[in-house]
């Protein structure tokens, strides 16, 4: 498939599947593991897997380009697939790429669910403070400690973990696993109840005494800080990129309302208040879009992109409430019913602004960033 046809797949599964059942999804807080395997069918749990292992191989650009169309439908959906494909994708980019061979198709299948497991009860944007250990033993190593907020908790069955072989060794101690869920000590726990976005099936698990073969070790201590950080800018640049979908979604529905709806004699679009804060939202989708596209493709050329990252993820979390918020406003009541999808696109973006990093986060990275340009 070309780019355009694997954007063209998604745009239709977004627009046949995806806004017609999202708000059924979220009224009954169920993860729709249906629409995922209906969206494998497509490719779409298998665009950026490398041709050679069955995939589409897709560059980071198009991953965007996707996220954008399926967020336009529904973030949290789009955030849970794009968490499963990418579990397929990584594991054929690891040392075991061959050995995992059946994982890899299975995920892309939507036979199998796929997550990655940073995040802990008390340790989330301090990612070097996780106390999840890994110890090692004749068979391997055994696996102990919970994750939290974990996209996909609900469902995945094979995981990418990552842990602390060094009691308090900071960076240097964390290496990642592969996780399968159906092994003896895996225990999943709560899944959690949010404002919104169940579709995402956040939540936590426990490792109990989970014994790990030596080749299920995907990045060994202190590469694996490294590979989490990279793949990590990649994550905030397809947020931003969701965002965009969300905001574009809400503007299209505000613009069609305006059009529609009359009130003395004319348009209400035609007013020149109404029209002047849509053009607001417009301005900022197009300055997103453009923060957005500059960052991947800092990724997609293997650059240092953690500031244009950093850049892309603060402005989403600064102006997609603010925007959506204009959006529901400019169509006065009605921008509350719950078939304007608005306020599930409010709590999405609210999921957006703490996923892979929190505002104050992208801060700190600025910050930091700007520092090193100025030495």
């Amino acid at each position: 498939m070309t780019q355009p046809s694997i954007v063209e797949a998604a745009r239709s599964f977004r627009i046949n599947c995806i806004q017609p059942q999202a708000q059924e999804w979220e009224d009954t807080r169920t993860q729709p593991t249906q629409a995922l395997r209906e969206a494998a069918e497509l490719g779409l749990l298998a665009f950026e897997t490398p041709r050679e292992f069955g995939g589409l191989g897709a560059d980071f650009m198009t991953k965007q380009l996707i996220c954008e169309e399926l967020a336009r439908g529904d973030m949290a959906f789009a955030f849970s697939l794009v968490n499963s494909q990418n579990i397929a994708a990584k594991l054929a980019a690891g040392p075991n790429a061959v050995r995992h061979q059946e994982l890899i198709t299975s995920l892309m299948r939507a036979e199998l669910f796929g997550a990655t497991a940073l995040s802990e009860p008390g340790a989330g944007s301090d990612f070097s403070g996780i106390s999840t250990l890994a110890e090692k033993n004749n068979a391997g190593w055994l696996l102990n400690g919970t994750k939290a907020w974990i996209t996909n908790a609900a469902i995945a069955d094979i995981f990418i973990v990552y842990t602390q072989t060094i009691p308090a060794g900071g960076w240097r101690g964390i290496a990642s696993f592969l996780v399968d869920a159906r092994k003896p000590g895996f225990r999943r726990g709560g899944i959690y109840r949010l404002l919104g976005g169940h579709a995402i099936g956040a939540g936590e698990f426990h490792l109990e005494n989970f014994q790990a073969a030596e080749e299920d070790l995907l990045s060994p201590p202190g590469e694996a800080f490294k590979h989490a950080m990279s793949t990590v800018n990649g994550a905030r640049v397809y947020v931003a990129s969701m965002c965009c979908g969300m905001i574009a979604d809400a503007l299209e529905r505000a613009l069609d309302y305006g059009e529609e709806r009359v009130a003395f004699g004319q348009p209400i679009l035609d007013n020149q208040g109404l029209a002047w804060s849509l053009s607001d939202v417009a301005t900022d989708l197009e300055a997103l879009r453009a923060l957005a596209e500059k960052a991947g493709r800092q990724i997609a050329a293997g650059e240092d992109a953690i500031f244009a990252a950093a850049v892309a993820k603060k402005y989403a979390g600064r102006i997609t409430v603010p925007a959506i918020t204009a959006c529901i406003q400019a169509m006065g009541a009605n921008g509350l019913r719950q078939e304007s999808s608005l306020g599930r696109h409010l709590a999405g973006a609210k999921i957006a602004a703490f996923t892979d990093g929190s505002t104050e986060m992208m801060n700190e990275r600025i910050g930091a960033s700007i520092r090193r340009q100025r030495q």
